[in-house]
């Protein structure tokens, strides 16, 4: 699992856009948001790099944590 601080997730809308990402960019993975802890959990075969990418590109700036 990887684990995400994205400051800049803010609302609802924030949520629904980063998931409709992830799961189109990889499709299977487990996507879990904690909006008030500005958290996103990805789970399952996927890579680290390629997670943080999908969610910069979708116009938000993750931290990876460990």
């Amino acid at each position: 699992m990887f684990e995400f601080e994205v400051n800049d997730m803010t609302c609802g809308h924030c949520v629904g856009v980063i998931t409709k990402a992830l799961d189109q960019a990889v499709p299977g993975a487990t996507v879990e948001i904690d909006l008030p802890a500005h958290r996103v959990r990805v789970s399952g075969s996927v890579d680290a790099q390629a997670v943080e990418n999908v969610i910069r590109d979708a116009g938000y700036s993750p931290v990876k944590k460990n």
